[in-house]
């Protein structure tokens, strides 16, 4: 973990070293303040020799601005280091977050990344500086005093380090006991985001539905639990100040009482008494520095277990040692694949499929819900690899390609899929970032785009919200089909992505295709029988299998699924799932 952490901090190396180098001479200008102190005291005001308090007044205020300006160096320093250290892990963990396959994408939520992106990341950084800084100072400025403690009067100072050795055992276990408590609040932060995530993303059906009380109080229970946690955390935490006080008042009431006695004595000097007092409470502060950094990296231990196993996670999809980097045509074939989304489930999501499609053939997709339609063409652009068998695009098996290549020439286009915030223009050219205007209008036009946006004030220039809110269901489809074309891609896969549009415009769309893009596989998943039956041939799925694969003609007379459903949906009954049931 340390070396997956040290690893980020990467061009902060020089101000990582520079800050604790900074702090150790403060504490050295600071340990000497009361030594002058005492000289003064003792050579100067009883002695009546001005000249030695103007000495060492002076020799005093430049150890004491030496001591300033290191504190203040090592200040900016270590926040530069802390920053750029927690800069470096918050790149480094998108970086790798777009490297995940769809499988790595499934280990971890949506609120849980993002809570790690932020929270944990701030934890670390905050952690760090306090490494840089107080863990350097507090061990040296507690040792430091306690020379210094010990040179002026051993067995006063014994005083010191008998305190230190009870109160370091009593913060052990005060910090133990709170270590547990901040291991599970983290998980609790993930809760929280989710909840606050699925809240505002679905804001309009939560208003519509009038649910406001109900996702208020799953907020709060969300808050409270984090709450509730932290409060077990601080009572353990909370311990430290009396105890610390304690053993502060105790040590100055016991060098007080038996220093006191060894000036009566002759034996002690009143500077060195003071001496003695002002390293007492340094030594006891650095102890409560250094519980502090005790409590702040239990704290960020949890968060960097949990910054690591992002970090960590490695793709399971990679490219083969010589890829290759032309896909040649749209041909896709299915040689005897087995797929199931966890490696060690024996429960397949596709059994044995064998089919073998033509370069510039439009073929559709139909079954019913939990037939594995969307699974199947998954596996053409590698967002999965096969359990078994082979699936080829273009003559090759696609674990051979490129996977930026292969997945740049399979253009997918989901039911769901989104839009991001910027003008239409900025969205389209997410199929080709150097894509002319004109371009993006031919596009448009394929996917019947063209008429609702050149209606809109400012055309192609409109601005669109984030999830594309601003625009209707039909509408966000036929942008997203239109950025799609826009790639020019070898193979099209069609992802029930004109459920939202009225089937005239269904109709032109796949008129447009076949006219446009002649040489471009076309594949496309449909519920409606009318979507896919001009088709050239279609698949049949049911349960994981190829139940049918044939023109639409064929079908009709071969297959009683397609055929019951034909009927079905042409008499004025429902869609596929009306006669085959499942969970997709």
């Amino acid at each position: 973990m340390i070396k997956t952490l040290a690893a980020q901090i990467k061009e902060y190396k020089k101000p990582s070293v520079i800050t604790p180098v900074f702090m150790i001479l403060e504490v050295i200008f600071e340990m000497l303040l009361p030594f002058l102190m005492a000289s003064i005291i003792d050579d100067g005001v009883e002695a009546g020799n001005m000249r030695h308090i103007y000495i060492v007044g002076a020799i005093m205020v430049a150890a004491a601005l030496c001591g300033l300006f290191c504190g203040i160096m090592g200040g900016k320093y270590g926040a530069r280091a802390s920053t750029g250290f927690a800069k470096n892990l918050r790149q480094a963990m998108f970086e790798n977050i777009q490297t995940f396959s769809f499988s790595s994408l499934d280990k971890f939520s949506t609120a849980g990344l993002v809570t790690r992106l932020t929270t944990d990341v701030t934890n670390m950084q905050m952690a760090y500086q306090m490494i840089l800084r107080i863990c350097f100072r507090a061990p040296v400025s507690m040792v430091c005093a306690m020379a210094m403690a010990f040179f002026i009067n051993a067995r006063l100072a014994s005083i010191y380090l008998v305190a230190v050795l009870l109160l370091a055992v009593v913060l052990f276990f005060i910090i133990r006991g709170a270590m547990k408590y901040f291991k599970q609040a983290f998980p609790k932060y993930d809760e929280l985001n989710a909840s606050v995530q699925e809240n505002v993303s679905a804001i309009r059906v939560v208003k519509a539905y009038v649910r406001e009380d109900y996702e208020t109080k799953k907020f709060k229970s969300a808050s409270q639990g984090i709450y509730d946690i932290f409060q077990k955390a601080e009572r353990h935490v909370v311990l430290n100040m009396p105890v610390m006080q304690f053993t502060v008042y105790g040590c100055i009431l016991l060098i007080s009482w038996l220093g006191a006695k060894q000036i009566v004595q002759n034996t002690l000097t009143t500077g060195e008494l003071m001496s003695l007092l002002t390293y007492c409470m340094n030594i006891l502060m650095s102890l409560m520095m250094v519980a502090m950094i005790f409590v702040m990296m239990s704290m960020s231990i949890a968060s960097a277990e949990r910054i690591c196993e992002v970090l960590n996670e490695k793709s399971d999809l990679t490219n083969p040692v010589d890829p290759v980097y032309e896909v040649p045509n749209g041909e896709i074939e299915f040689r005897h694949v087995r797929f199931s989304y966890h490696k060690e489930s024996s429960e397949a999501v596709l059994h044995d499929i064998n089919l073998k499609i033509h370069a510039g053939e439009t073929v559709g997709i139909i079954g019913g819900t939990g037939s594995a339609k969307t699974s199947l063409v998954n596996l053409i652009s590698r967002l999965y690899d096969v359990s078994e068998g082979a699936v080829m695009v273009g003559g090759r098996d696609v674990r051979e390609y490129d996977i930026e290549t292969l997945r740049d020439q399979v253009a997918v286009v989901l039911q769901k899929n989104v839009l991001f915030s910027g003008t239409i223009l900025d969205n389209l050219r997410w199929g080709d970032a150097n894509a002319s205007e004109e371009e993006c209008r031919r596009v448009c036009r394929l996917a019947c785009a063209d008429e609702f946006i050149e209606k809109m004030p400012e055309g192609y220039h409109t601005y669109i919200e984030q999830g594309g809110t601003n625009v209707s269901g039909g509408q966000r489809q036929r942008l997203t089909i239109a950025r799609a074309l826009l790639k020019k891609p070898k193979v099209l896969i069609l992802d029930d992505s004109t459920s939202a549009v009225d089937t005239a415009t269904d109709a032109k769309i796949r008129r447009a295709f076949a006219e446009e893009i002649p040489d471009t596989t076309k594949l496309i998943i449909a519920q409606r029988v009318a979507s896919v039956m001009e088709a050239d041939r279609i698949i049949v799925m049911d349960d994981g299998r190829i139940h049918g694969f044939g023109t639409h003609e064929e079908l009709l007379r071969d297959n009683e699924i397609y055929r019951e459903v034909y009927e079905s949906q042409t008499s004025g009954g429902g869609d596929f799932d009306e006669q085959k049931g499942g969970a997709e």
